[in-house]
């Protein structure tokens, strides 16, 4: 099976370099990875272009419409069996997560997860554990690049509503849910994130917490008020206890 990997990218010059060494290090090599930029303006493209001589690499440079348009247009672009994302500031947990994929992806599976490290900017201090845990419920959401999803559901359910800005990955994941698609949680790291972003910090988590009860209010959930509460719950209880 081949996996497409995407990572979206604007002025990322600090820590792209370590994104895409930790794609390119994967002892699984039957991969493509696609690197959707924004039109930089710092060295973010320089520093691409010194891994773009590997045959792997698909480098897209346009404007965009945002984080889940690029993503559009990786998974557009993508001729995998099974679509990934890795963002620009993150890296792949070890080398041996694809091998790990593919070794866990079996007929039954339309998407394939697993946990996260959320980490300081050096990687090396732990600030949450992500545990993504199994699916037991329709307003539950895994740690979105840990989600490794057959291509197959893409061209069923569509691709993520650039009309969220932070919460696409969350409206698709309930899609996925109403769409009784099958999960299969790997109770391991894929992916350490620095700790940062639009989705983060007291504003991001209010900004989350409008856009998530939008997406179970859009998708006709129930209680979607109560259950995006109970959501912001387990990520607090997950920073106490990390």
């Amino acid at each position: 099976m081949k996996i497409s990997i995407i990572t979206v990218c604007f002025n990322s010059e600090k820590t792209i370099e370590d994104t895409i060494k930790s794609v390119l290090n994967q002892t699984y090599d039957n991969f493509e990875y696609l690197i959707i930029d924004g039109l930089s303006k710092d060295n973010t493209l320089n520093i691409i272009n010194k891994y773009t001589n590997d045959p792997r690499i698909k480098l897209i440079s346009e404007k965009d419409k945002g984080l889940y348009d690029a993503m559009n247009k990786g998974i557009k672009n993508a001729s995998g069996d099974i679509i990934a994302t890795i963002n620009s500031d993150d890296v792949l947990y070890d080398n041996n997560v694809f091998q790990t994929v593919i070794d866990n992806y079996d007929n039954d599976t339309d998407i394939l997860y697993a946990d996260i490290l959320y980490c300081d900017d050096n990687l090396d201090k732990t600030i949450r554990n992500y545990i993504s845990g199994d699916n037991n419920s329709d307003y539950w959401c895994p740690a979105h690049p840990s989600m490794y999803v057959r291509k197959e559901v893409f061209d069923e359910l569509g691709l993520y509503n650039i009309n969220y800005r932070i919460s696409a990955d969350y409206d698709f994941m309930v899609r996925c849910n109403k769409n009784k698609k099958n999960f299969k949680y790997i109770h391991q790291y894929f992916v350490k994130m620095r700790y940062g972003g639009a989705s983060n910090g007291l504003k991001g988590y209010l900004n989350n917490f409008k856009e998530s009860y939008t997406v179970l209010k859009t998708n006709n959930v129930s209680l979607p008020f109560i259950k995006t509460v109970l959501r912001s719950l387990h990520t607090i209880k997950q920073l106490i206890l990390k």
